[in-house]
Parts: C-alpha cells; structure tokens; sequence
C-alpha cells in the first residue's frame, strides 16, 4: 500500500516504445481505404486533411453538371413552404371568414350588432326613478 511520501524514490521516466509498425494505425487507413475507394497508386500519397471532403465534392459536382444528380432542396423547400400556408391559412382563417360577413351585412346591421353586445368599459347610464309611492 503506497502511502503519501514528500521525497521520491525515484525520478520520472520517460517511456519511449519504439514502433515500427501500429496495428491500429493501419486499421484506420485500411478502413480509409474501403470507404473512399481509393486505389493502390495513392497508397504512398500522404493524407492531407480534407482531401476526401474535396474529392466527395468535386464528385457531386461533376454527377450535378451530368444530370444525375438528383437534388432534393427544392422539394423539401415546396414542402415546407406548403405545410407554412396551411399553418397561416389556419390562423387567420376566422379573421377572413368574419371579414366576409360583415362586408355582407348593412352598416346598420353592424351599428345594432355593436350596440347589443356588452362592452364593460362603456358608461353606465343612470335613468331617474320615475316610481313614486303612495
């Protein structure tokens, strides 16, 4: 059981393996090699970074000015543009209906609508006591 000690016993070791060959190392560039189809020229060629996200674009590219490429954005924008005006059509579909039926109705119609339904903020009319007793 090592306990607490201010001296040491001794001094720290740098730990070099030498390796000569990285098993895990040469996983990874198999497996690179898999995904990416690349072929045994370019087995020397050093990766350098974002060269298989070039080369995947330049690839999309060239498939695009040959017409294969089939582009999705602009149906999926369709399509969300169609789900937002159902949305907006929803909303203000009251707002719409009562527009249409009170363009139908007479302005006097309107002014005897407005004046029957109960506003709490309008004054209250006081009427004199006309009852007189006897």
């Amino acid at each position: 059981m090592g306990l607490f000690s201010p001296v040491k016993r001794h001094a720290n070791k740098f730990r070099y393996i030498p390796r000569y060959y990285d098993p895990e190392k040469e996983r990874r560039e198999q497996r690179r090699r898999e995904l990416h189809g690349t072929s045994s020229e370019q087995d020397g060629v050093e990766y350098q970074p974002g060269q298989y996200i070039r080369t995947q674009r330049e690839a999309r590219r060239a498939a695009q000015a040959d017409g294969k490429g089939e582009r999705k954005m602009p149906s999926m924008m369709v399509l969300m543009l169609l789900a937002l005006l159902i949305i907006v059509a929803y909303m203000l579909y009251p707002r719409i209906v009562d527009a249409f039926t009170s363009a139908r109705t007479s302005p006097e119609e309107q002014a005897a609508q407005e004046v029957e339904e109960f506003n709490p903020y309008t004054p209250i009319t006081i009427v004199p006591n006309d009852y007189k007793e006897e």
